[in-house]
């Protein structure tokens, strides 16, 4: 192992998986010599190196199959102060602490459209990601044609197993658009199956009440707001639309 060279080595590391280290390998020995690192003080850096960029990774694919919308923003960037009520900066703080995605708990975002809901929500699943959680993003009227193409299409079979299995699973816009009862039966059946088993994060709006109007059966939007709320954070958003007050940030987009 002596006669190695750096390039022999490095290879060698690779073989065994550590592809990160290997390519910090070089650098890091450097370091070693240059600040005398102990024999352990240089393999924990080595280490380090290797986590990191294993972390790194597994973030960006993370962030890929969550399937966010583009340009999506940070929660720090989410001002409460621009509403006239609905969430304080304290309950934001509070939903920032993930307290609640560890017990399998559940956020439900309504209000009128231009509050920040998505904003929130999309916030919330960045930061979890960037904790290490699994996250996917839906918007209502695409997670509604994926269980209705689940069964048929591939690719969407293979998102909806993806739906199922993440611990953060966003659904933007419910209430927008009406659905079918076979679909509002799909609907329940992915709400039940993530019964203290995921974490939901909603979008909407309609206060929850209302929703019966939008699954077309006021027994069945009963069974879904049971299974929803017992474990919910919810807030009602209030205000003038960000966009309206802001309209100068939005002037490219027309």
């Amino acid at each position: 192992m002596s006669g190695l060279t750096i390039g022999a080595l490095a290879a060698e590391m690779e073989t065994f998986g550590l592809k990160h280290a290997s390519r910090q390998l070089a650098d890091q020995l450097e370091a070693a010599d240059a600040n005398g690192l102990t024999c352990r003080e240089f393999i924990e850096r080595l280490l380090e190196c290797e986590l990191r960029g294993r972390n790194e990774r597994r973030r960006r694919r993370s962030y890929a199959a969550a399937h966010f919308p583009p340009h999506p923003k940070q929660i720090d960037e989410f001002d409460p102060s621009e509403l006239e009520g609905g969430i304080s900066a304290t309950q934001v703080a509070q939903l920032r602490e993930l307290t609640w995605l560890d017990a399998h708990g559940n956020v439900v975002l309504a209000g009128p459209p231009g509050l920040g809901k998505t904003m929130v929500a999309v916030g919330l699943g960045l930061l979890a990601i960037d904790e290490g959680y699994t996250v996917a993003f839906e918007k209502m009227e695409s997670l509604v044609r994926i269980m209705d193409d689940a069964e048929v299409d591939r690719k969407a079979g293979f998102r909806l197993r993806y739906l199922r299995k993440c611990q953060m699973l966003i659904v933007d816009e419910i209430g927008y658009t009406p659905i079918t009862k076979a679909q509002a039966n799909r609907f329940f059946s992915l709400v039940s199956d993530a019964y203290e088993r995921q974490s939901l994060v909603f979008t909407t709006n309609k206060e929850i009440p209302d929703w019966a109007e939008m699954v077309q059966d006021p027994v069945l939007a009963t069974a879904l707001m049971d299974r929803i709320l017992h474990h919910a954070r919810c807030f009602s958003l209030r205000g003038e639309s960000y966009r309206l007050k802001h309209p100068e940030l939005y002037a490219h987009k027309e």
